[in-house]
């Protein structure tokens, strides 16, 4: 038999109903805190998504237009020479230097804008601007000069998408 000081009393291990509410309570502020570099996470890789999106749509654009000025792509005279629309990078243009119709193809895919409604296709999350319209004033035309997002958003530097 163990012999125990006197005054004690047979008491079970285990927290007390304060201590749980001190625990949770600091765990309340602990995501509390976390939250907003949490969302703004979220917010910096929907940028860079949007970054590379608009890196490979242009690139597919200034590829078009390259074929299209070395004959690849049969343009004509009243033409720009870049794509009509952005489904045909996808799609693919037949090969005017070949004698079998290859297709040319620009793109695998078309990326879709990450800050667009995700229930649009993805050339429809796409602000479109012709080869004769302003850079400051956009407009779809009978070509695909650029493309912007039409996300009226602000990023984390305090510029707006559309402008990018």
């Amino acid at each position: 038999m163990q012999m125990r000081p006197h005054g004690f009393k047979n008491r079970r291990a285990g927290f007390t109903l304060i201590e749980m509410l001190v625990v949770l309570a600091i765990m309340a502020m602990l995501a509390g805190a976390a939250r907003p570099m949490l969302e703004m996470s979220v917010k910096r890789a929907k940028e860079h998504e949007l970054r590379m999106s608009l890196r490979t749509l242009r690139g597919a654009i200034d590829a078009y237009k390259k074929a299209a000025e070395a004959g690849h792509v049969k343009v004509a005279a009243d033409e720009s020479g870049y794509p009509p629309n952005l489904q045909v990078l996808v799609s693919g243009v037949v090969d005017a230097k070949t004698a079998d119709g290859k297709k040319q193809y620009f793109l695998r895919r078309l990326p879709r804008d990450p800050f667009a409604n995700a229930t649009l296709e993805p050339a429809e999350t796409w602000g479109l601007r012709a080869a004769d319209s302003p850079p400051d004033e956009p407009r779809a035309g009978k070509d695909v000069f650029d493309v912007y997002s039409r996300s009226e958003g602000r990023a984390l530097d305090g510029t707006r998408y559309r402008d990018w």
